[in-house]
């Protein structure tokens, strides 16, 4: 004859099986969770990092703008004959010039312009590297 009545293993194993299908169904919403707030958390980042190179490009325009102007204010102040004249005219043309390259080109375009350079004259860059770490290394030292 079958007995009927489950024994206390039994029981005792009926309560856990809800219970760890509650504790699995917790953790899964909670790892929903976490996976959502990550996702948030690294859009708000890439937004941040958008507005931040938005920002640099923008002060670089700026600045562009700022040195072009530099340029024609100086080119109609400084003296318009003679050595000086000459001289004044050349770096007011230089800084016009200068000032519409940064405007025009921008932060991310000066760095590809600074890119190929380096790829068509890599020695030189290098040498030009070295120079400079050499210069920052002895007035650091001083």
């Amino acid at each position: 004859m079958a007995n009927s009545t489950t024994s206390p293993k039994g029981r005792e194993e009926n309560r856990a099986n809800p219970a760890m299908e509650k504790a699995k169904d917790m953790a899964s919403q909670a790892m929903d969770k976490v996976k959502e707030g990550a996702s948030s958390v690294g859009d708000m980042v890439s937004h941040a990092a958008s507005n931040v190179g938005k920002s640099a490009e923008h002060l670089t325009a700026s600045a562009g703008s700022s040195l072009r102007n530099l340029g024609d204010s100086l080119s109609h102040n400084a003296p318009q004959e003679g050595v000086l004249g000459q001289a004044s005219q050349a770096v007011a043309s230089t800084l016009r010039d200068s000032g519409r390259y940064i405007e025009d080109a921008g932060l991310s375009g000066m760095a590809e312009d600074m890119t190929d350079l380096i790829r068509r004259n890599p020695v030189p860059a290098i040498l030009v590297g070295l120079g400079i770490g050499f210069l920052i290394g002895r007035a650091l030292r001083s």
